[in-house]
């Protein structure tokens, strides 16, 4: 029996940010700065949130299915570090403005920006379960990074330096079936580890704290030690040779180069010009969006999957090579098949060319939202929000329908289609 991905769609938001000029404003050291190899960072706006961006991410995908198809949806997972309430589930907002069938399965789950592989995975098991044979799931990633300002003042509440360039918003949604159109999982080849870290953590749901360095160390930590898992479990697996492409979790893309450097040190042996080389070659399309969006969480590794199916050479089957990691940690190494066909198909939600309809903000257009998101923040119980706050972003989506937040009634959050 097959599993995997039949369609993918990611959302990168309606409004960015060109971050070299952010960096410039901020008085960064621009050579630390272009260690990042971030270009641009979207950005949520106060009538934006993680319901929103996962409905828009996923409508797409339904939107290509016929009624009875949608019907055979049985289970919505959301995957998030993003939560908008303790207890109830964004997946039911994303069920009810998508308009699925009652006859399902809706939860979420977290684990930093592990959360999306441990949806996709459950996602599968339930399909390769044969429980309910033809059923398929919805699997969406959301999350955004609100940088609050203080009270009162027009500064951040923190020191956020080389992090706020690079910290993103967005969503990915996936099909996950037994027709797998975009991406084949290749079923039990999966190495995953994990331990107790505290890397980053979000102590408070608008705030995050960490230790870069203690992360940087812990994500290399990973990517080598799921990898030899997977190579336990899948004989003859080879780092540089069974991989055509190698995506991985992407907070920033100067992370990813080191990782991968350091990988072909030890398991290729590879000396710096190799391995620069094979960088440019496997890893490189995947970044693309990356660099356009920020780190969007559990949702990274799959925006990177997605551009490496919009960038890569994939003129015959290609074997992907996916690294997938979440602070606190638990991490995890896999691979599927992606075919020229999966290329064919993802072509219809046209995700470059939304990326490239998003409305450009000025650094003080992108200061003006950040002083006024603190409206929504976690916990807010009435608010009524202005969707033409930035005309500009409704402007560059005319005649995109996309989903926004209109009022906090209650603590109820009320959508509207735009």
């Amino acid at each position: 029996m097959t599993v995997g991905i039949e369609a993918m769609n990611m959302f990168g938001g309606s409004a960015f940010l060109d971050v070299t000029a952010l960096a410039r404003h901020r008085k960064l050291d621009m050579q630390r700065f272009d260690n990042l190899m971030m270009k641009q960072k979207a950005l949520a706006l106060p009538y934006e949130d993680p319901v929103s961006y996962g409905v828009n991410a996923a409508r797409p995908l339904l939107d290509a299915l016929d009624p009875a198809e949608r019907e055979r949806i049985e289970l919505v997972i959301t995957c998030t570090e993003s939560g908008i309430d303790f207890g109830k589930s964004m997946s039911t907002y994303i069920h009810h403005y998508l308009g699925l069938g009652r006859n399902c399965r809706l939860f979420e789950i977290k684990q930093a920006c592990y959360s999306v592989t441990a949806g996709l995975q459950t996602a599968a098991s339930f399909i390769l379960s044969g429980a309910s044979p033809g059923a398929k799931a919805l699997v969406v990633g959301t999350d955004i990074s609100r940088f609050l300002a203080a009270e009162g003042g027009d500064g951040l509440t923190e020191d956020w330096s080389y992090a706020e360039p690079s910290a993103g918003a967005g969503a990915v949604a996936m099909l996950v079936s037994d027709t797998p159109r975009v991406l084949q999982l290749d079923v039990g080849a999966s190495g995953y580890y994990g331990y107790e870290v505290m890397d980053t953590c979000r102590p408070i749901p608008d705030s995050e704290a960490g230790d870069a360095d203690l992360s940087l160390m812990s994500y290399l930590d990973c990517s080598e030690k799921s990898f030899l898992e997977y190579r336990k479990r899948v004989d003859g697996a080879d780092y540089r040779d069974t991989f055509q492409y190698l995506v991985f979790h992407t907070p920033f893309g100067g992370m990813v180069k080191g990782a991968h450097r350091a990988m072909m040190r030890k398991m290729a042996k590879a000396d710096p010009a190799t391995a620069e080389a094979d960088f440019r070659q496997r890893v490189m399309p995947g970044i693309a969006y990356c660099q356009r969006v920020g780190n969007i969480m559990g949702a990274t590794v799959y925006m990177a999957l997605a551009s490496t199916i919009d960038n890569a050479v994939i003129d015959s089957p290609k074997r992907i090579g996916i690294f997938s990691y979440g602070s606190g940690c638990c991490s995890e190494f896999y691979s599927g098949v992606v075919t020229p066909e999966a290329r064919e198909h993802q072509r219809q939600f046209r995700i470059k060319e939304r990326l490239d309809e998003r409305y450009e903000l000025s650094v003080d257009e992108y200061e003006a939202v950040v002083r006024s998101s603190g409206v929504v923040r976690f916990g807010t119980r009435n608010v009524k929000l202005d969707t033409d706050m930035v005309p500009g972003a409704r402007k560059a989506l005319a005649g995109t329908k996309i989903l926004v937040l209109r009022e906090i009634n209650g603590f109820h959050r009320e959508y509207e289609w735009i």
